[in-house]
């Protein structure tokens, strides 16, 4: 794909992956709009991508809050136009068994990481295919949303669904020439150990001396291990290759091979040693042929 010139908004787009990925945007020639939680985040970004000559616009955003999302859109539109790609990058974590776990745990994660997904996809999808250049979505989910550990159940979740919403979401835009990306990183140094300090009041729930130790102890987790991970480059990078090959999947650790293969294998284990029935073999092969005939759609794009 031709990005030169094309307009794309990156949530999350601050620090971390985002920033990455706007830096490595910037450097193919897009228009850039940086939308993030925190100001002071947004301030040394602008910094960085004015080293670099970025075109760009910085705003501040709440991606759980549907109606600013919207507004977003517009302000994109009002300042550059017609925008092409969708970054939905934002998103928050914490290593929480779902016994310990409150409401506010899971409506946090769920609004901010898939519920901000949705309302970066409803707001900005009538608007790509409304000027008919075709363009891209591209959905930051993580190695957690195909394999799971220890505490990990709510953020996998949320994982699980971008994911899934993504392999489902590049067959509706097949017909648009819109491609959908979905990026599945393992460890990435990224500020994400900062996600308890971006908790909204909302979802804060009733704070006890118990869940002040929980979150301390999630945040002194990701400060120990997030600085060991990966460069947020090598998946901006990547992510940069797979928009402009039409690349579904974005994977960044080979390491985590073992074990989506036994996660994978689990499952096919688990199917029944039986013979197909013919006419449920027919259904599903008739489902597959339609798939197929819509992901051709795509390759004349």
């Amino acid at each position: 794909k031709q990005l030169t010139g094309k307009v794309a908004f990156i949530t999350g787009g601050a620090s971390g992956i985002g920033l990455a990925i706007a830096k490595v945007f910037a450097g193919a020639g897009m228009k850039l709009v940086i939308a993030d939680l925190r100001q002071d985040h947004l301030d040394e970004a602008a910094a960085e991508l004015r080293k670099v000559g970025a075109e760009f616009h910085c705003l501040r955003l709440d991606v759980s809050d549907r109606a600013a999302v919207q507004e977003a859109a517009l302000i994109t539109e009002r300042i550059f136009g017609k925008m092409h790609v969708l970054c939905n990058n934002a998103g928050v974590n914490i290593i929480r068994p779902v016994d310990q776990a409150t409401f506010e745990d899971f409506d946090w994660l769920i609004n901010v990481n898939l519920g901000g997904v949705v309302n970066g996809l409803l707001s900005f999808i009538p608007r790509i295919k409304a000027h008919g250049e075709g363009g891209h979505i591209i959905n930051t989910s993580s190695v957690a949303g195909i394999i799971t550990g220890p505490g990990t159940g709510i953020y996998s979740a949320t994982k699980f669904a971008i994911r899934g919403l993504s392999e489902a979401l590049r067959y509706d835009l097949a017909p648009y020439g819109i491609g959908v990306s979905v990026i599945c990183p393992g460890t990435v140094s990224t500020k994400l150990y900062e996600s308890e300090d971006n908790r909204q009041d909302r979802y804060q729930g009733t704070v006890d001396e118990r869940v002040l130790e929980q979150r301390a102890g999630t945040g002194r987790l990701f400060r120990e291990v997030l600085p060991k991970g990966i460069d947020p480059m090598k998946v901006a990078e990547k992510t940069l290759k797979a928009v402009q090959n039409n690349a579904l999947y974005v994977m960044t650790h080979v390491e985590v091979e073992t074990d989506i293969r036994e996660a994978y294998e689990e499952m096919l284990a688990a199917l029944p040693d039986e013979a197909p029935d013919p006419e449920i073999l027919k259904l599903e092969d008739g489902r597959r042929q339609k798939k197929y005939g819509i992901l051709k759609l795509m390759e004349g794009k």
